[in-house]
């Protein structure tokens, strides 16, 4: 396993990454330290792609094949839970996704890979504004898979309640797209002891919002998975409650594992926005706004994924079954154009850490080893490192 010497470097690092979060796009202090170090382990360093993605190429042999390593660099507009030594120092920033442990593991296998002896060309991209800003489709825009091709595409994820230092490597879908949509339901207003005057766009859209669940409820197939949730409203005035507004906004998320559902998602609340407006007699307004596809692994990189996790930390910590999540990752800008393979880390039991997204969580320090060595692992699986 890795020195401990220098993986309480690596930890002492991550802390500093956590106690000076940064938002996506802002990640310049991080970006700077990640630059830095690739540099300093013999790296052919790039900046600037997607604003502030780092890449560290490096090519040993004559070998033809490339693979891309990703890791994200940002923090979430949280505010933490106090008593941590290694804290947020940044009222509302805190890492509370575990970005601040991708970048330090994927930090810490770039020196190790830059001394294997490998056959091919390796890119370590760190990737910024993954929490729903677009940060890999902006790097995809600023020409990455045109400057650094890659044959295979690997990511990975710390994981709560997963077993410390397990690793799960599966097949098919990991993560669902991440889409949003809005309906803007516009009527007459009127006197609110006159609802007869006017177009009440306001019970419209509570009858649209009481529809709304029929459509996982009844138009997909139980054996398959999605979700519609609405998650914002908008409408009155609480100064003003005797005037029924003239419209109604309504906005949420819709999560799929395939093509096929996005656009059955996309066409089916359409129609109920549309449908009830009409029975309303109001006109609805309605947008959907695609934004992550899903992360769906393909079998190869799985398959060497898996080896690198037996091989790496023994068989015991390779586990081939888990559900996938309704979160999404962006990760899927890079798999959906190059054969991925997207893992879960175990970060152990989450009342120690908390989890994703919650203001008490922290990445856990004693499943880095595993992450860097695993990293590694892949680097010796693709290019026939020794």
């Amino acid at each position: 396993m890795y020195d401990r010497t220098r993986l309480d470097e690596w930890v002492a690092l991550r802390r500093d990454l956590h106690a000076h979060p940064e938002l996506g796009f802002e990640e310049h202090r991080t970006a700077g330290i990640v630059a830095e170090r690739l540099a300093e382990a013999g790296y052919r360093v790039r900046c600037g792609l997607g604003q502030t993605g780092v890449v560290g190429s490096m090519t040993r042999g004559g070998g033809s094949r490339s693979i891309l390593l990703r890791a994200d660099m940002d923090a979430l507009a949280m505010t933490e839970c106090k008593g941590r030594s290694h804290g947020s120092t940044i009222d509302g920033k805190m890492h509370a996704c575990g970005h601040d442990g991708h970048t330090v593991m994927l930090l810490a296998a770039a020196e190790k890979i830059a001394a294997l002896d490998f056959d091919g060309t390796v890119h370590l991209v760190f990737q910024p504004a993954e929490e729903g800003r677009g940060g890999a489709a902006a790097m995809v825009a600023d020409g990455l898979l045109d400057e650094f091709p890659a044959d295979a595409a690997y990511g990975l994820h710390n994981m709560p309640d997963l077993p410390l230092g397990v690793i799960a490597a599966v097949e098919g879908p990991q993560l669902a797209s991440s889409d949003s949509w809005e309906a803007a339901f516009r009527g007459v207003g009127s006197h609110g002891a006159k609802p007869h005057q006017g177009r009440d766009a306001v019970t419209a859209a509570g009858v649209f919002l009481g529809q709304l669940p029929g459509i996982v409820a009844r138009e997909v197939d139980p054996l398959q998975s999605a979700v519609v949730s609405a998650c914002a409203l908008s409408a009155g005035d609480f100064a003003a409650l005797n005037v029924i507004p003239a419209e109604v906004r309504v906005g949420g998320t819709a999560r799929a594992y395939s093509a096929a559902m996005r656009d059955h998602l996309e066409e089916a609340i359409g129609r109920q926005a549309q449908g009830v407006a009409s029975s309303w007699g109001i006109e609805a307004d309605y947008r959907f706004i695609r934004r992550i596809p899903p992360v769906v692994n393909d079998p190869g990189p799985v398959a060497v994924a898996r080896r690198a996790v037996v091989k790496a930390l023994g068989g015991e910590a390779l586990q081939t079954v888990f559900p996938p999540s309704t979160a999404g990752d962006d990760f899927a800008e890079f798999s959906a154009r190059v054969p991925g393979a997207y893992v879960w880390l175990g970060m152990g039991p989450s009342v120690e850490t908390g989890v994703h997204h919650s203001p008490r969580y922290d990445f856990n320090d004693a499943c880095m080893s595993a992450g860097i060595e695993y990293w590694c692992a892949v680097v010796a699986e693709e290019l026939g490192a020794k």
